[in-house]
């Protein structure tokens, strides 16, 4: 007897939506996600699509009609609940364009919980497109996988994240003069990987974050890294040892 084909097949696409998904619900989608739909993949009543809310997880829908700018769709059954999400925080100085593109997208493909950047005396880029960087978040979301996006949140100086650091959380600084190995130290519970901008921390800010009482500088290795690359080996690496990739 043939086999029976896989369903929902694996070139089922994967969208995150606003609304809270239930069995039965209704979905409406206009602008890019049905133009995607609509004009790329050219969808017909009845084809699959898998669907996300970033709150109760990954759920089958069906298309039910189409229009010339807008695509409803009927949520048939739960695929998968929402992930658990290991509580690492990425704070980078920011990098150029295409550079901080990649920075942000693999950071969602490693499975941070939240992405900030931080500005820094040698910052070179201070000017974000924060909406486009969310856009870049959720497309990566859908293509690796993940049923939880991380957050997003505004750009801090350095000094304020400091200030208001929180007390429960350790911090791990890409320190360039040396530190501990970071495999040796990471540990599973609340956490953050700082990256410093182009040229490093100056002195000043150094020993500002060596100051703070839950701050650890850590090596990333023998090699001198970019910023982008600190950032990816760092995410991991504590995810390789106290993160999901433990599990």
């Amino acid at each position: 007897m043939p086999a029976i084909p896989a369903w929902p097949p694996q070139s089922t696409p994967r969208l995150f939506v606003e609304d809270r998904l239930a069995d039965g619900a209704i979905v409406r989608l206009d602008g890019g996600p049905a133009h995607y739909l609509l004009n790329v993949l050219r969808v017909k009543p009845g084809a699959p699509v898998k669907l996300c809310d970033n709150q109760t997880g990954e759920w089958l829908a069906e298309v039910a009609d189409t229009a010339k700018r807008d695509v409803t769709l009927r949520v048939t059954a739960l695929l998968r609940p929402r992930e658990a999400v290991p509580d690492l925080w990425l704070l980078a100085a920011p990098v150029k364009k295409a550079r901080l593109d990649m920075v942000v997208e693999k950071a969602c493909e490693l499975g941070v919980a939240l992405y900030q950047p931080v500005l820094t005396r040698r910052t070179i880029v201070e000017r974000m497109n924060m909406d486009r960087l969310r856009a870049q978040m959720v497309e990566a979301a859908e293509q690796c996988g993940r049923t939880a996006l991380p957050e997003i949140a505004e750009a801090v100086k350095l000094a304020q994240l400091l200030k208001d650091w929180p007390v429960e959380r350790t911090l791990y600084f890409a320190d360039e003069e040396g530190g501990v190995p970071l495999a040796s130290v990471a540990k599973p519970g609340p956490a953050a990987l700082l990256v410093g901008p182009e040229g490093g921390f100056d002195a000043d800010e150094r020993a500002a974050i060596k100051a703070l009482p839950q701050a650890m500088g850590v090596s990333l290795g023998p090699r001198i890294l970019r910023a982008e690359t600190a950032a990816i080996a760092g995410l991991s690496i504590w995810m390789a040892v106290a993160g999901d990739w433990a599990a």
